[in-house]
């Protein structure tokens, strides 16, 4: 006889890079992927392989977004990678004799600790033979995972200006996923759980702000035109009331955002039932998960949380040459200079701890939840994936200790997909407007410090579907050929990720050199175009650009179709 569970376990992982391939190497190109795939993805396909060679399915939901899969399915993936994990290993070796000249022994020990760590990864990623995403489709084959897609490029949805550019966002991230692991994904992770629904709009940056006013489609709306049947909000969307702050801790520079009290709406509804989200005057709906907000902040907050923990591995403190890590939190606010000596063991012994503690949290809420309703609550945890390992070393190792617990406990771990196939739910419900980022509205990414790239982006969208238009059904094959990568980079100018990367100051200079970069292209090739439609064939130089950027930014190589089909919302 089964055991009726406490509740349900949804994990759910949200794995995001920009696209850095083939623009840079250090410390924001290439090395930027590779060190995130050999702390963060190949630890978790690794601790999958164990799991189905145990005969457990961890049963959880992971994002892998479009611009990703592109990432890690392109041949100089492999190539970056192995150079980046044999150079690693080659940096420990040097350290370890400058350590032992110096007579500094316990750095000693660490570099054999990351000698070996950065070796298993390497023998993992050539038995992989580097191809990290048919791991990934297996694991969802064999029933283990839900793998779903994001937006495109990771464009900030609700901002972008022409209800063409979302349903662009959205066509080519089904098409992506689907091309990538063959079936069209059932869900989506929105880009920085961005939210609109249906009302009139106007810009809020650029010539027409105040000025142009359109009604504008919900964001669900979207997704079931796309055939997406859940996402991922916050319950301050659901319920009104004051959002968690969970990149605050990473990054300092979003406690100068002024913080706001957002009136209390809707007390009754809880974070432990999905919700049919529609909007007034809609014509689709779309099923949200619910962040629940009791257990996220153990797992985000730096200060308070289990990353913080005084074993754990140090994050910004690096060891250069090699850019190795030998240091421990030893306090979250503790400086540089103070940092002790990592100790592996002991952070390991941690990770088993926090995730026994975990555990017990999920316990309590689902026991309280299921005492005054009566009903098996789902317990929502959303993360981006790249927290586990990269940001937090010892996250995979906390994921691992989690599911440990979890198969002693009354609590059923679960994937979104097959969660809705038992408990569909029925309470229709309207959504506020905002994001999980600081404020719970859109202030990370549109502020003064990112107001003028949102200019830019509403110029590109007037151009672009403009020329999409006048272009469309017609031309010969470098028309194609120049519209396809005018589309590539107007998607790419789009990611939400330049504006996240300005505000909080992490990697500032290079966002808005991308940004710039993509609109320079975007610029140029909108021009080319314009001579084309007007008869004036490519010159010599102008025939070796567009050939370089189509080398450089080779993603998404059916975007016409899209574009084409998009043209349809592209308003006249």
């Amino acid at each position: 006889m089964t055991r009726k569970p406490l509740g349900y376990f949804a994990l759910t992982l949200h794995a995001h890079l920009p696209f850095v391939l083939g623009h840079g190497r250090w410390p924001h190109g290439s090395d930027w992927l590779s060190e995130v795939t050999a702390d963060c993805y190949l630890p978790l396909l690794q601790w999958l392989a164990a799991e189905s060679a145990a005969h457990r399915s961890p049963h959880f939901t992971i994002d892998l977004s479009p611009i990703l899969t592109e990432q890690l399915a392109a041949p100089a993936f492999k190539t970056e990678v192995e150079g980046f994990l044999r150079t690693r290993i080659q940096s420990a070796q040097e350290n370890r004799n400058e350590f032992t000249r110096d007579g500094r022994e316990p750095l000693v020990a660490l570099t054999e600790f990351w000698e070996q760590y950065y070796r298993d990864r390497l023998d993992q990623f050539e038995r992989l033979n580097g191809d990290l995403l048919s791991a990934f489709r297996q694991f969802q084959t064999d029933g283990h995972i839900e793998i779903i897609t994001c937006a495109a490029t990771h464009g900030y949805l609700p901002l972008l200006s022409h209800d063409a550019s979302i349903d662009l966002q959205l066509r080519v991230a089904v098409s992506t996923h689907t091309r990538h692991f063959g079936a069209p994904p059932a869900g989506i992770w929105l880009p920085e759980c961005a939210y609109r629904p249906r009302y009139e709009w106007t810009p809020p940056a650029g010539p027409y702000k105040g000025k142009r006013r359109l009604r504008r489609r919900g964001t669900e709306e979207f997704l079931a035109d796309r055939g997406l049947r859940f996402f991922f909000t916050d319950i301050h969307l659901v319920r009104g009331g004051r959002p968690l702050a969970i990149y605050r801790g990473v990054f300092p520079a979003l406690r100068a955002l002024a913080e706001t009290e957002s009136p209390s709406y809707h007390r009754e509804r809880t974070p432990y039932l999905p919700y049919v989200v529609a909007s007034r005057g809609g014509h689709g709906s779309a099923i949200a998960f619910v962040r629940d907000p009791e257990t996220t902040l153990q797992v985000w907050s730096r200060d308070g949380g289990y990353p913080g923990d005084q074993w754990y591995l140090e994050f910004h403190k690096k060891h250069f040459p090699g850019g190795h890590r030998y240091w421990r939190v030893t306090h979250p606010k503790s400086d540089l200079a103070d940092k002790q000596v990592y100790e592996p063991a002991q952070a390991a012994a941690r990770a088993q701890e926090h995730g026994e503690h975990f555990v017990s949290l999920l316990t309590q809420g689902l026991t309280t939840y299921r005492d005054q309703t009566t009903h098996l609550g789902l317990a929502c945890s959303p993360y981006d994936a790249e927290l586990f390992g990269h940001w937090w070393f010892e996250g995979p190792r906390w994921i691992e200790a989690v599911y440990q617990h979890l198969a002693h406990s009354e609590i059923e771990p679960v994937d979104c997909r097959r969660y809705l196939e038992r408990a569909a739910p029925t309470e229709v419900v309207s959504l506020l407007e905002g994001s999980w980022g600081e404020g719970g509205d859109h202030r990370v990414w549109l502020n003064r410090e990112t107001e003028w790239t949102w200019e830019m982006v509403y110029a590109a969208e007037d151009q672009f579907w403009t020329l999409a238009r006048r272009c469309r059904g017609r031309g010969p094959e470098v028309l194609q050929r120049v519209l396809a990568q005018l589309a590539r980079e107007f998607l790419l100018l789009q990611a939400s990720d330049w504006q996240f990367l300005i505000t909080t100051w992490s990697a500032r200079d290079y966002a808005e050199r991308r940004f710039a970069e993509h609109y320079g292209h975007f610029t140029h090739l909108a021009q080319l175009l314009r001579g084309i439609v007007e008869g004036t064939p490519l010159t010599t130089p102008e025939e070796e650009f567009l050939t370089a950027r189509e080398v450089q930014n080779f993603v998404f190589p059916d975007v016409l179709t899209h574009v084409e089909a998009a043209c349809e919302l592209a308003a006249p």
